[in-house]
Order: structure tokens, then C-alpha cells, then sequence
């Protein structure tokens, strides 16, 4: 049997997004419209609107693409608007950053994986994404060289924000990203007002981490 992949959008939206508070309707429409099941694996394209987290790249460790609710709640904690300029960092397959492109007005989509930034340029460039760059490099680094950014989303659970991104938010930029793993994770909002940067945790959130922002440990005598 083929899945019914725009029936399973609509499904998504009602079921996982609504029911978690997610109000704003540019995020609503961008994701009913996103072919969710083109940014993973083929195997994979029948689970592509389950509730949970998907891998997308094997490894130690693996990469996955965040579930929805978790996603839209960030991107609509960052309150993306249009005419921002995003950083997208660890935008994997693409996916984050197509959503990203329907309500922005410009999307910096950095990836580390050389092979997963590949696939996000042919991806959202198949879905007529021109409002998109796909950059390689380092996440922890951001993408200085188009800064300052109105807004930063961070596709996974970090243990710290490096002071390298929080300096690419324009005056009035908000930088989001899931803080903590597992049950502790939370969502926390960064503000950029006057030259300085403030916090708040937002809501809690179980996402994957992203390896490249575990804390190293450090040795004490």
C-alpha cells in the first residue's frame, strides 16, 4: 500500500503540532506543505511523519531529524519572522531549513556532514528553496562570514551555546536551542538587546544531541 503522504501531513499537523501549542499558522502552512518524506532515507519514507525522532545519518554517533512538535515549538520560541535572515545549524537533510525558507526571508543552512549538506543543497534546491545556502563547516563555529542574523536554531540538544554564535545575533536576535538531554533537556530562548545577551528557559524538550556541542570534559587536579 502507498502512504498517503499529504493525508499524513495534515494528520502530523492536527495531532502532533496543534495539540503542543503550536499556534502560529506561517509554521502550520510551511510544514503541511514540506514533503517531510523526501528529506530521509527511502527505507524510511513510510515513518516519516511518526512521532518520533528519525535517523538520517548512521554513525557514532548517528544523526537524527528532530521530531516535529519539538521543532515547530522552537521555531516558534525564536519567533521567525518575514524578512529574517536564519542560521540554520546542523540543518542535516534539509528539512529544518525548507520549513525555515517558507517563513524567513533568508535561510544560512549550515551542515558539518559533507554528505548530509550534499543532500540538503540537492533537496531543497528539487523543492525550488532559492531563498536557501547550504554551508559546510563546523557547527560550534556558526557561518561569521554572513552575520549578523536575526535568528539561530540549533537542530539538537547542546550542553552549552559556544559565545561564537550568541556574537552573530544582530541587535534584537534570538538564538533557540534545546539545553540538556533526555528528560532534562530544555528549550531556552537567547536574546540579543543593546549588545548584551540574555536567557530564559522556555518549555522542557527531550531531543538528540548534537555531538559537535558536548561539553568537553575538563581535568582537575
Amino acid at each position: 500500500m502507498t502512504a498517503d503522504f499529504q493525508d499524513l501531513r495534515v494528520r502530523m499537523v492536527d495531532g502532533q503540532l496543534r495539540t503542543t501549542d503550536v499556534t502560529d499558522d506561517a509554521i502550520l502552512s510551511a510544514m503541511l506543505e514540506i514533503p517531510r518524506e523526501e528529506f530521509v532515507p527511502a527505507r524510511r519514507r513510510p515513518l516519516a511523519y511518526i512521532d518520533e525522532d528519525i535517523e538520517i545519518a548512521r554513525g557514532r554517533p548517528g544523526r537524527f531529524l528532530m521530531r516535529a512538535s519539538p521543532f515547530a515549538k522552537l521555531v516558534q520560541l525564536a519567533g521567525v519572522r518575514p524578512g529574517d535572515l536564519v542560521l540554520d545549524i546542523g540543518c542535516g537533510p534539509g528539512y529544518s531549513s525548507a520549513v525555515l525558507a517558507r517563513i524567513a526571508g533568508f535561510v544560512v543552512a549550515l551542515e558539518s556532514d559533507s554528505a548530509l549538506a550534499g543532500e540538503a543543497g540537492s533537496r531543497l534546491a528539487a523543492l525550488g528553496c532559492e531563498n536557501v545556502s547550504v554551508i559546510e563547516g563546523p557547527l560550534p563555529a556558526g557561518h561569521a562570514a554572513q552575520a549578523p542574523y536575526d535568528v539561530i536554531l540549533i537542530e539538537g540538544a547542546v550542553d552549552e551555546v559556544p559565545a561564537a554564535l550568541t556574537e552573530q545575533l544582530k541587535d534584537g536576535g534570538r538564538l533557540v536551542a534545546v539545553v540538556g538531554e533526555g528528560n532534562s533537556g530544555r528549550a531556552t530562548l537567547w536574546l540579543k538587546e543593546d549588545g548584551l545577551v540574555s536567557s530564559r528557559p522556555a518549555f522542557n524538550a527531550a531531543v538528540r544531541p548534537l555531538d559537535a556541542f558536548k561539553r568537553v570534559p575538563v581535568f582537575e587536579f
